[in-house]
Protein backbone atom coordinates (compact mmCIF):
# COMPACT_ATOMS: atom_id res chain seq x y z
CA UNK A 1 0.00 0.00 0.00
CA UNK A 2 1.36 3.54 -0.99
CA UNK A 3 2.33 5.80 1.70
CA UNK A 4 0.00 8.26 2.30
CA UNK A 5 0.92 11.78 0.31
CA UNK A 6 1.52 14.91 2.38
CA UNK A 7 -1.06 17.52 1.03
CA UNK A 8 0.98 20.40 1.60
CA UNK A 9 3.71 19.05 -1.07
CA UNK A 10 1.48 17.76 -3.85
CA UNK A 11 3.14 15.24 -6.20
CA UNK A 12 1.89 15.43 -9.99
CA UNK A 13 1.27 11.78 -10.75
CA UNK A 14 -0.41 11.96 -14.04
CA UNK A 15 0.60 14.86 -16.60
CA UNK A 16 -1.68 14.77 -19.89
CA UNK A 17 -0.06 17.73 -22.72
CA UNK A 18 -1.59 18.70 -25.99
CA UNK A 19 -3.48 16.01 -26.43
CA UNK A 20 -4.98 15.86 -30.17
CA UNK A 21 -7.13 13.18 -31.37
CA UNK A 22 -9.37 13.12 -34.72
CA UNK A 23 -11.97 10.45 -35.97
CA UNK A 24 -11.87 11.03 -39.53
CA UNK A 25 -13.33 14.75 -39.95
CA UNK A 26 -14.30 15.15 -36.12
CA UNK A 27 -12.05 16.75 -34.36
CA UNK A 28 -12.59 15.00 -30.73
CA UNK A 29 -9.56 16.58 -28.78
CA UNK A 30 -7.54 19.56 -29.52
CA UNK A 31 -4.56 20.22 -27.42
CA UNK A 32 -5.82 18.99 -24.14
CA UNK A 33 -3.69 19.30 -21.08
CA UNK A 34 -4.88 18.05 -17.69
CA UNK A 35 -2.60 17.18 -14.30
CA UNK A 36 -3.60 15.22 -11.49
CA UNK A 37 -1.90 14.88 -8.26
CA UNK A 38 -0.95 11.73 -5.85
CA UNK A 39 -4.08 12.17 -3.10
CA UNK A 40 -6.68 14.63 -5.64
CA UNK A 41 -9.81 13.45 -6.92
CA UNK A 42 -9.81 15.76 -10.20
CA UNK A 43 -13.41 16.13 -11.80
CA UNK A 44 -13.53 15.95 -15.77
CA UNK A 45 -17.02 17.66 -16.95
CA UNK A 46 -19.20 18.53 -19.94
CA UNK A 47 -21.57 17.48 -22.62
CA UNK A 48 -22.13 14.12 -24.13
CA UNK A 49 -19.45 14.38 -27.07
CA UNK A 50 -17.38 16.82 -25.40
CA UNK A 51 -14.63 14.37 -25.06
CA UNK A 52 -14.13 13.39 -21.82
CA UNK A 53 -14.05 9.39 -22.29
CA UNK A 54 -11.95 10.08 -25.33
CA UNK A 55 -9.60 11.51 -23.13
CA UNK A 56 -9.58 8.99 -20.03
CA UNK A 57 -9.08 6.01 -22.65
CA UNK A 58 -6.13 7.85 -24.44
CA UNK A 59 -4.82 7.98 -20.29
CA UNK A 60 -5.79 4.31 -20.24
CA UNK A 61 -4.47 2.99 -23.32
CA UNK A 62 -7.77 2.22 -25.42
CA UNK A 63 -6.98 5.23 -28.13
CA UNK A 64 -3.62 6.19 -29.35
CA UNK A 65 -3.67 9.71 -29.68
CA UNK A 66 -2.46 11.72 -32.50
CA UNK A 67 0.19 13.89 -30.71
CA UNK A 68 0.75 14.61 -27.39
CA UNK A 69 2.51 13.62 -24.35
CA UNK A 70 1.86 11.92 -21.26
CA UNK A 71 3.64 11.10 -17.79
CA UNK A 72 3.20 9.45 -15.09
CA UNK A 73 4.64 9.64 -11.90
CA UNK A 74 7.74 11.56 -13.54
CA UNK A 75 8.62 9.28 -16.16
CA UNK A 76 7.21 9.31 -19.68
CA UNK A 77 4.04 7.37 -20.55
CA UNK A 78 2.70 6.01 -23.62
CA UNK A 79 0.44 2.22 -23.16
CA UNK A 80 0.13 0.35 -26.70
CA UNK A 81 -3.20 -0.80 -24.96
CA UNK A 82 -5.12 -1.15 -21.90
CA UNK A 83 -2.94 -3.71 -20.25
CA UNK A 84 0.04 -2.01 -20.64
CA UNK A 85 -1.79 0.89 -18.82
CA UNK A 86 -2.73 -1.38 -15.78
CA UNK A 87 0.79 -2.65 -15.85
CA UNK A 88 2.05 0.64 -15.20
CA UNK A 89 -0.26 1.33 -12.42
CA UNK A 90 -3.34 3.32 -14.70
CA UNK A 91 -6.81 1.59 -14.21
CA UNK A 92 -10.40 2.69 -15.79
CA UNK A 93 -13.40 1.77 -14.67
CA UNK A 94 -16.32 2.38 -17.31
CA UNK A 95 -19.62 3.77 -16.45
CA UNK A 96 -20.73 -0.06 -18.02
CA UNK A 97 -18.89 -2.36 -16.19
CA UNK A 98 -16.62 -4.88 -18.09
CA UNK A 99 -17.13 -7.60 -15.43
CA UNK A 100 -17.78 -11.24 -16.64
CA UNK A 101 -20.73 -11.93 -14.88
CA UNK A 102 -19.94 -16.09 -14.62
CA UNK A 103 -16.81 -15.79 -12.90
CA UNK A 104 -17.00 -15.41 -9.22
CA UNK A 105 -15.05 -12.36 -8.06
CA UNK A 106 -11.51 -13.80 -7.24
CA UNK A 107 -11.52 -14.67 -10.95
CA UNK A 108 -12.41 -11.24 -11.93
CA UNK A 109 -9.85 -9.29 -9.90
CA UNK A 110 -7.47 -11.23 -11.37
CA UNK A 111 -8.58 -11.83 -14.88
CA UNK A 112 -5.48 -11.87 -17.38
CA UNK A 113 -2.93 -10.88 -14.73
CA UNK A 114 -3.28 -14.75 -12.84
CA UNK A 115 0.28 -15.56 -11.37
CA UNK A 116 1.44 -19.04 -13.07
CA UNK A 117 4.35 -21.26 -12.93
CA UNK A 118 4.89 -23.27 -16.10
CA UNK A 119 1.21 -22.25 -17.89
CA UNK A 120 -0.26 -23.59 -14.52
CA UNK A 121 -1.73 -20.86 -12.31
CA UNK A 122 -1.07 -20.48 -8.49
CA UNK A 123 -4.29 -20.21 -7.57
CA UNK A 124 -3.91 -19.70 -3.46
CA UNK A 125 -2.00 -16.35 -4.70
CA UNK A 126 -4.78 -15.27 -6.96
CA UNK A 127 -6.83 -16.10 -3.87
CA UNK A 128 -4.99 -14.56 -1.14
CA UNK A 129 -4.68 -11.21 -3.85
CA UNK A 130 -8.38 -10.99 -4.35
CA UNK A 131 -8.89 -10.90 -0.51
CA UNK A 132 -5.87 -8.25 0.13
CA UNK A 133 -8.00 -6.26 -2.69
CA UNK A 134 -11.25 -6.79 -1.34
CA UNK A 135 -10.83 -6.14 2.67
CA UNK A 136 -10.52 -2.73 1.60
CA UNK A 137 -14.46 -2.42 0.90
CA UNK A 138 -15.98 -4.11 4.29
CA UNK A 139 -18.69 -5.14 2.30
CA UNK A 140 -20.27 -8.71 3.25
CA UNK A 141 -21.36 -9.42 -0.55
CA UNK A 142 -17.90 -9.23 -1.92
CA UNK A 143 -16.28 -13.35 -0.70
CA UNK A 144 -13.90 -14.66 -3.34
CA UNK A 145 -16.45 -17.24 -4.65
CA UNK A 146 -19.35 -15.16 -4.66
CA UNK A 147 -20.87 -15.41 -8.59
CA UNK A 148 -20.28 -12.09 -10.19
CA UNK A 149 -23.58 -12.49 -11.50
CA UNK A 150 -25.29 -12.77 -8.30
CA UNK A 151 -24.21 -9.27 -6.57
CA UNK A 152 -26.04 -6.00 -6.68
CA UNK A 153 -24.93 -3.42 -9.13
CA UNK A 154 -23.12 -1.19 -6.50
CA UNK A 155 -20.94 -4.44 -5.65
CA UNK A 156 -19.78 -5.58 -9.00
CA UNK A 157 -18.88 -2.07 -9.04
CA UNK A 158 -16.14 -2.75 -5.91
CA UNK A 159 -15.13 -5.56 -7.72
CA UNK A 160 -13.78 -3.67 -10.53
CA UNK A 161 -12.35 -1.44 -8.07
CA UNK A 162 -10.87 -4.33 -6.64
CA UNK A 163 -9.55 -5.50 -9.91
CA UNK A 164 -7.93 -2.01 -9.97
CA UNK A 165 -6.05 -2.36 -6.81
CA UNK A 166 -4.88 -5.80 -7.00
CA UNK A 167 -2.49 -4.51 -9.67
CA UNK A 168 -1.15 -1.89 -7.45
CA UNK A 169 -2.58 0.95 -9.82
CA UNK A 170 -1.58 4.78 -8.73
CA UNK A 171 -3.98 6.07 -11.49
CA UNK A 172 -7.97 5.09 -11.27
CA UNK A 173 -10.33 6.84 -13.41
CA UNK A 174 -14.34 6.80 -12.70
CA UNK A 175 -16.44 7.06 -15.34
CA UNK A 176 -19.92 7.99 -14.24
CA UNK A 177 -19.57 5.72 -11.14
CA UNK A 178 -23.07 6.40 -9.96
CA UNK A 179 -25.34 6.52 -12.49
CA UNK A 180 -26.94 2.90 -11.77
CA UNK A 181 -26.20 3.02 -8.10
CA UNK A 182 -28.40 3.56 -5.07
CA UNK A 183 -27.96 6.23 -2.91
CA UNK A 184 -26.11 4.02 0.37
CA UNK A 185 -24.20 2.75 -2.43
CA UNK A 186 -23.38 6.51 -3.87
CA UNK A 187 -22.29 6.65 0.14
CA UNK A 188 -20.11 3.92 0.33
CA UNK A 189 -18.45 4.89 -2.94
CA UNK A 190 -17.56 8.14 -1.69
CA UNK A 191 -16.33 6.88 1.30
CA UNK A 192 -13.42 4.18 -0.45
CA UNK A 193 -12.81 7.42 -2.67
CA UNK A 194 -11.85 9.34 0.13
CA UNK A 195 -9.81 6.05 2.00
CA UNK A 196 -7.88 5.85 -1.68
CA UNK A 197 -7.18 9.65 -1.84
CA UNK A 198 -5.78 9.39 1.67
CA UNK A 199 -3.72 6.58 0.56
CA UNK A 200 -2.12 9.02 -2.23
CA UNK A 201 -4.26 7.46 -5.28
CA UNK A 202 -4.76 10.40 -8.43
CA UNK A 203 -8.42 9.77 -8.78
CA UNK A 204 -10.12 11.37 -12.13
CA UNK A 205 -13.72 11.60 -11.75
CA UNK A 206 -16.10 11.77 -14.17
CA UNK A 207 -19.67 13.11 -13.64
CA UNK A 208 -22.77 14.85 -14.93
CA UNK A 209 -23.75 15.51 -11.30
CA UNK A 210 -22.13 18.85 -10.61
CA UNK A 211 -23.11 18.38 -7.18
CA UNK A 212 -21.20 15.36 -6.81
CA UNK A 213 -18.21 17.39 -8.14
CA UNK A 214 -18.67 19.94 -5.36
CA UNK A 215 -18.69 17.46 -2.85
CA UNK A 216 -15.77 15.07 -3.73
CA UNK A 217 -13.51 16.63 -5.79
CA UNK A 218 -10.67 19.24 -5.11
CA UNK A 219 -10.30 20.56 -9.04
CA UNK A 220 -12.80 20.37 -11.47
CA UNK A 221 -11.44 20.66 -15.48
CA UNK A 222 -14.43 21.87 -17.88
CA UNK A 223 -14.27 20.30 -21.40
CA UNK A 224 -16.18 21.67 -24.58
CA UNK A 225 -15.88 20.56 -28.08
CA UNK A 226 -12.83 18.55 -26.81
CA UNK A 227 -10.94 21.82 -25.73
CA UNK A 228 -10.48 22.57 -21.86
CA UNK A 229 -12.26 25.96 -21.21
CA UNK A 230 -11.73 25.89 -17.49
CA UNK A 231 -9.30 24.59 -14.60
CA UNK A 232 -10.61 25.72 -11.08
CA UNK A 233 -10.18 24.45 -7.42
CA UNK A 234 -13.98 22.96 -6.36
CA UNK A 235 -14.05 25.81 -3.63
CA UNK A 236 -13.81 28.30 -6.30
CA UNK A 237 -16.28 28.12 -8.22
CA UNK A 238 -20.20 27.74 -8.50
CA UNK A 239 -22.19 25.15 -10.09
CA UNK A 240 -24.37 27.92 -12.39
CA UNK A 241 -20.77 28.41 -13.31
CA UNK A 242 -19.24 25.13 -14.07
CA UNK A 243 -22.29 24.79 -15.79
CA UNK A 244 -21.81 27.72 -18.25
CA UNK A 245 -18.56 26.37 -19.26
CA UNK A 246 -19.88 23.11 -20.19
CA UNK A 247 -22.23 24.71 -22.49
CA UNK A 248 -20.58 28.05 -23.24
CA UNK A 249 -23.82 29.86 -22.52
CA UNK A 250 -26.04 30.60 -19.20
CA UNK A 251 -28.24 27.98 -18.45
CA UNK A 252 -31.16 30.62 -16.90
CA UNK A 253 -33.70 28.59 -15.56
CA UNK A 254 -32.92 24.19 -15.06
CA UNK A 255 -36.27 23.32 -14.20
CA UNK A 256 -39.03 25.61 -16.07
CA UNK A 257 -42.17 25.63 -14.65
CA UNK A 258 -44.99 26.94 -17.03
CA UNK A 259 -48.62 27.14 -15.50
CA UNK A 260 -50.36 23.67 -16.01
CA UNK A 261 -53.78 23.21 -15.35
CA UNK A 262 -54.42 19.20 -14.69
CA UNK A 263 -57.52 18.28 -16.46
CA UNK A 264 -58.98 14.95 -16.75
CA UNK A 265 -57.71 11.21 -15.21
CA UNK A 266 -56.30 9.96 -18.54
CA UNK A 267 -54.48 7.13 -16.25
CA UNK A 268 -55.77 5.24 -13.54
CA UNK A 269 -54.44 2.12 -11.44
CA UNK A 270 -55.64 0.26 -8.76
CA UNK A 271 -53.84 -2.53 -6.64
CA UNK A 272 -51.43 -3.38 -9.35
CA UNK A 273 -49.42 -6.13 -8.95
CA UNK A 274 -47.32 -8.07 -10.85
CA UNK A 275 -45.24 -11.98 -10.93
CA UNK A 276 -42.80 -10.16 -9.02
CA UNK A 277 -42.93 -6.91 -8.50
CA UNK A 278 -44.61 -4.38 -7.59
CA UNK A 279 -46.63 -5.81 -5.21
CA UNK A 280 -49.29 -3.50 -4.99
CA UNK A 281 -49.76 0.31 -6.81
CA UNK A 282 -52.46 2.67 -6.90
CA UNK A 283 -52.43 6.05 -9.04
CA UNK A 284 -54.20 8.22 -10.34
CA UNK A 285 -52.93 10.46 -13.99
CA UNK A 286 -54.42 13.43 -15.24
CA UNK A 287 -53.84 15.16 -18.53
CA UNK A 288 -52.03 17.95 -18.21
CA UNK A 289 -49.55 17.05 -15.04
CA UNK A 290 -46.64 15.20 -13.98
CA UNK A 291 -46.50 12.69 -11.58
CA UNK A 292 -43.06 11.57 -10.14
CA UNK A 293 -42.46 8.26 -8.96
CA UNK A 294 -39.27 8.26 -6.30
CA UNK A 295 -37.50 5.47 -5.03
CA UNK A 296 -34.45 2.91 -4.69
CA UNK A 297 -33.14 1.19 -7.20
CA UNK A 298 -35.06 -2.50 -7.24
CA UNK A 299 -37.87 -0.84 -5.42
CA UNK A 300 -40.50 -2.22 -8.33
CA UNK A 301 -40.41 1.57 -10.20
CA UNK A 302 -39.59 0.05 -13.26
CA UNK A 303 -41.48 -3.17 -13.36
CA UNK A 304 -44.77 -1.15 -12.25
CA UNK A 305 -44.03 0.84 -15.90
CA UNK A 306 -43.68 -2.26 -17.64
CA UNK A 307 -46.83 -3.57 -16.56
CA UNK A 308 -48.72 -0.89 -17.49
CA UNK A 309 -47.28 -1.09 -21.04
CA UNK A 310 -47.36 -4.87 -21.32
CA UNK A 311 -44.07 -5.56 -20.92
CA UNK A 312 -44.46 -8.00 -17.55
CA UNK A 313 -47.72 -9.50 -17.20
CA UNK A 314 -49.99 -8.74 -14.37
CA UNK A 315 -50.75 -10.44 -11.28
CA UNK A 316 -53.96 -8.69 -10.42
CA UNK A 317 -55.44 -5.05 -9.72
CA UNK A 318 -56.90 -2.94 -12.44
CA UNK A 319 -55.94 -0.54 -15.47
CA UNK A 320 -57.68 1.98 -16.98
CA UNK A 321 -56.17 4.09 -19.82
CA UNK A 322 -58.49 6.99 -21.50
CA UNK A 323 -61.61 4.43 -22.57
CA UNK A 324 -59.55 1.26 -22.65
CA UNK A 325 -59.24 -0.80 -19.61
CA UNK A 326 -57.50 -4.13 -18.13
CA UNK A 327 -53.94 -5.50 -19.29
CA UNK A 328 -53.08 -5.04 -23.08
CA UNK A 329 -49.81 -5.58 -25.40
CA UNK A 330 -46.99 -3.18 -26.22
CA UNK A 331 -48.72 -3.02 -29.56
CA UNK A 332 -52.46 -2.00 -28.22
CA UNK A 333 -50.35 0.31 -25.60
CA UNK A 334 -49.26 2.19 -28.79
CA UNK A 335 -52.62 2.07 -30.67
CA UNK A 336 -54.52 3.64 -27.39
CA UNK A 337 -51.68 6.19 -27.00
CA UNK A 338 -49.14 5.28 -24.41
CA UNK A 339 -45.32 5.31 -24.89
CA UNK A 340 -42.26 4.18 -23.09
CA UNK A 341 -39.07 5.44 -22.52
CA UNK A 342 -37.29 2.38 -21.53
CA UNK A 343 -34.29 3.51 -18.24
CA UNK A 344 -31.93 0.50 -20.60
CA UNK A 345 -31.67 2.38 -24.21
CA UNK A 346 -29.28 0.21 -25.71
CA UNK A 347 -30.84 -3.11 -24.80
CA UNK A 348 -34.54 -2.01 -24.94
CA UNK A 349 -35.26 0.99 -25.64
CA UNK A 350 -33.03 1.37 -29.44
CA UNK A 351 -32.39 -0.49 -32.57
CA UNK A 352 -28.56 0.25 -31.69
CA UNK A 353 -27.71 -1.08 -36.09
CA UNK A 354 -30.89 0.67 -37.10
CA UNK A 355 -31.40 4.47 -38.92
CA UNK A 356 -32.26 7.12 -36.40
CA UNK A 357 -35.14 7.41 -38.90
CA UNK A 358 -35.85 4.44 -38.98
CA UNK A 359 -35.94 4.41 -34.92
CA UNK A 360 -37.74 7.57 -34.79
CA UNK A 361 -40.57 6.08 -37.05
CA UNK A 362 -40.35 2.66 -35.89
CA UNK A 363 -43.98 2.40 -33.60
CA UNK A 364 -45.88 4.16 -36.21
CA UNK A 365 -45.51 3.70 -40.26
CA UNK A 366 -48.38 5.14 -41.62
CA UNK A 367 -48.59 7.59 -43.65
CA UNK A 368 -44.83 7.57 -45.10
CA UNK A 369 -46.43 6.49 -48.09
CA UNK A 370 -48.76 5.24 -50.87
CA UNK A 371 -50.32 1.72 -50.38
CA UNK A 372 -48.55 0.80 -47.13
CA UNK A 373 -45.49 1.05 -48.58
CA UNK A 374 -42.51 3.63 -46.62
CA UNK A 375 -40.89 5.96 -48.65
CA UNK A 376 -37.49 7.07 -47.15
CA UNK A 377 -37.68 10.69 -48.09
CA UNK A 378 -41.07 11.34 -45.87
CA UNK A 379 -39.14 9.34 -43.01
CA UNK A 380 -35.84 11.51 -43.27
CA UNK A 381 -38.54 14.72 -43.47
CA UNK A 382 -40.11 13.84 -39.79
CA UNK A 383 -36.95 12.84 -38.45
CA UNK A 384 -35.31 15.98 -39.32
CA UNK A 385 -38.16 17.92 -37.59
CA UNK A 386 -36.90 16.02 -34.03
CA UNK A 387 -33.79 16.46 -35.04
CA UNK A 388 -33.54 20.09 -35.02
CA UNK A 389 -36.04 20.55 -32.09
CA UNK A 390 -34.20 17.98 -29.75
CA UNK A 391 -30.81 19.32 -30.91
CA UNK A 392 -29.61 16.14 -31.67
CA UNK A 393 -26.07 16.06 -33.49
CA UNK A 394 -25.76 13.58 -36.26
CA UNK A 395 -24.61 13.36 -39.71
CA UNK A 396 -28.65 13.15 -40.35
CA UNK A 397 -31.47 10.90 -40.26
CA UNK A 398 -29.52 7.68 -42.22
CA UNK A 399 -26.67 7.81 -39.54
CA UNK A 400 -27.48 4.19 -37.28
CA UNK A 401 -27.94 5.28 -33.45
CA UNK A 402 -25.43 3.24 -32.38
CA UNK A 403 -22.94 5.32 -33.37
CA UNK A 404 -24.19 8.19 -31.51
CA UNK A 405 -22.95 9.32 -27.98
CA UNK A 406 -25.46 8.23 -25.19
CA UNK A 407 -26.97 11.50 -24.76
CA UNK A 408 -28.44 11.71 -28.48
CA UNK A 409 -29.48 8.06 -28.28
CA UNK A 410 -31.67 8.87 -25.56
CA UNK A 411 -33.08 12.41 -27.50
CA UNK A 412 -33.95 9.86 -30.42
CA UNK A 413 -35.82 7.47 -27.85
CA UNK A 414 -37.94 10.88 -26.92
CA UNK A 415 -37.98 11.53 -30.19
CA UNK A 416 -40.19 8.25 -30.82
CA UNK A 417 -42.43 8.92 -28.22
CA UNK A 418 -43.03 12.32 -30.06
CA UNK A 419 -43.68 11.55 -33.21
CA UNK A 420 -46.51 9.02 -32.54
CA UNK A 421 -47.91 12.04 -30.06
CA UNK A 422 -48.91 10.02 -27.51
CA UNK A 423 -51.03 11.20 -24.52
CA UNK A 424 -49.56 9.31 -22.19
CA UNK A 425 -45.60 9.41 -21.45
CA UNK A 426 -44.30 6.69 -19.29
CA UNK A 427 -40.32 8.11 -18.83
CA UNK A 428 -38.25 5.35 -16.75
CA UNK A 429 -34.96 7.81 -15.88
CA UNK A 430 -35.18 9.76 -19.39
CA UNK A 431 -31.98 11.99 -18.06
CA UNK A 432 -30.32 9.01 -16.88
CA UNK A 433 -26.39 9.42 -18.13
CA UNK A 434 -26.70 13.19 -20.08
CA UNK A 435 -25.28 16.07 -19.81
CA UNK A 436 -26.54 19.14 -18.08
CA UNK A 437 -27.63 20.28 -21.18
CA UNK A 438 -29.41 17.78 -23.02
CA UNK A 439 -31.22 17.79 -18.95
CA UNK A 440 -32.25 21.23 -19.53
CA UNK A 441 -33.69 20.25 -22.86
CA UNK A 442 -35.50 17.58 -21.80
CA UNK A 443 -36.97 19.18 -18.31
CA UNK A 444 -37.69 21.99 -20.85
CA UNK A 445 -39.63 19.16 -23.38
CA UNK A 446 -41.44 17.45 -20.18
CA UNK A 447 -42.72 21.30 -19.42
CA UNK A 448 -44.24 22.13 -22.85
CA UNK A 449 -45.67 18.70 -23.08
CA UNK A 450 -47.58 19.08 -19.69
CA UNK A 451 -48.36 22.69 -20.42
CA UNK A 452 -49.77 22.04 -24.22
CA UNK A 453 -50.69 25.25 -26.49
CA UNK A 454 -54.27 25.90 -27.16
CA UNK A 455 -52.74 28.79 -29.82
CA UNK A 456 -50.63 25.70 -31.38
CA UNK A 457 -53.48 23.44 -31.22
CA UNK A 458 -51.46 21.33 -28.92
CA UNK A 459 -53.48 19.36 -26.21
CA UNK A 460 -51.49 18.76 -22.53
CA UNK A 461 -50.13 15.70 -22.23
CA UNK A 462 -49.92 13.64 -19.02
CA UNK A 463 -46.09 12.38 -18.32
CA UNK A 464 -45.71 9.84 -15.57
CA UNK A 465 -42.10 9.57 -14.56
CA UNK A 466 -39.76 7.50 -12.60
CA UNK A 467 -36.31 8.93 -11.59
CA UNK A 468 -33.55 7.87 -8.35
CA UNK A 469 -32.56 12.01 -8.69
CA UNK A 470 -34.52 13.93 -6.21
CA UNK A 471 -33.61 16.72 -7.60
CA UNK A 472 -35.04 16.70 -11.03
CA UNK A 473 -38.33 15.22 -9.14
CA UNK A 474 -38.59 17.97 -7.32
CA UNK A 475 -37.91 20.28 -10.06
CA UNK A 476 -39.91 18.67 -12.67
CA UNK A 477 -42.96 17.13 -11.22
CA UNK A 478 -46.43 18.44 -9.65
CA UNK A 479 -47.01 15.77 -7.05
CA UNK A 480 -44.62 12.81 -5.87
CA UNK A 481 -44.97 8.79 -5.11
CA UNK A 482 -42.78 6.85 -3.39
CA UNK A 483 -42.30 2.97 -4.23
CA UNK A 484 -40.56 1.20 -1.01
CA UNK A 485 -40.03 -2.70 -1.52
CA UNK A 486 -42.82 -2.95 -4.29
CA UNK A 487 -45.36 -0.68 -2.58
CA UNK A 488 -46.13 2.68 -3.89
CA UNK A 489 -47.07 5.20 -1.11
CA UNK A 490 -49.64 7.94 -1.73
CA UNK A 491 -48.79 10.90 -4.28
CA UNK A 492 -47.71 13.81 -2.49
CA UNK A 493 -48.16 17.79 -3.76
CA UNK A 494 -44.71 19.41 -4.25
CA UNK A 495 -44.87 21.74 -1.64
CA UNK A 496 -45.76 19.95 0.61
CA UNK A 497 -42.53 17.34 1.16
CA UNK A 498 -39.27 18.10 0.72
CA UNK A 499 -36.24 15.26 -0.37
CA UNK A 500 -35.47 14.49 3.18
CA UNK A 501 -38.85 13.32 4.00
CA UNK A 502 -38.95 11.28 0.33
CA UNK A 503 -36.03 9.64 0.98
CA UNK A 504 -37.01 8.46 4.40
CA UNK A 505 -40.19 6.83 2.80
CA UNK A 506 -38.55 5.36 -0.23
CA UNK A 507 -35.74 3.27 2.71
CA UNK A 508 -39.18 2.39 5.00
CA UNK A 509 -38.50 4.63 7.62
CA UNK A 510 -41.54 6.60 7.50
CA UNK A 511 -44.35 7.57 6.37
CA UNK A 512 -45.32 11.00 5.20
CA UNK A 513 -48.76 12.07 6.55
Amino acid sequence: MAEPIDAREPVIRLQMQGVSKRFGATIALEDVGINVAAGEVHALVGENGAGKSTLMKVCSGAIKPDRGQMQLDGAPYRPGNPLEARQAGVAMIYQELSLTPHLNVQENIMLGMEPAKWGVVRWKEVRERAVEAIKEFDNPELTPDAKVSKLSVGSQQLVEIARALAIGCNVLVLDEPTSSLTQQDVERLFEIIGRLKQQGKAIVYISHFIEEVKRIADRVTVLRDGRVVGTSDVESITPDEIVALMVGRQVDELYPRSERQPGEVILEIEDLAGTEKPNSASLQLRRGEVLGIAGLVGAGRTEMLRSLFGLDPVKKGRIRLGVYSGPASPVRRWMQGAGLLSEDRKEEGLALALSLADNVTLSKLEGFGPFRLVLPSRQDKATRRWLQQLDIRCRGPRQAVGSLSGGNQQKVALARLLQHDVDVLLLDEPTRGIDVAAKALVYKLINDLATGSEAEGREPKAVLMVSSYLPELMGVCDRIAVMCRGRLGSTHRIDEVNEHELMLEATGQENIS
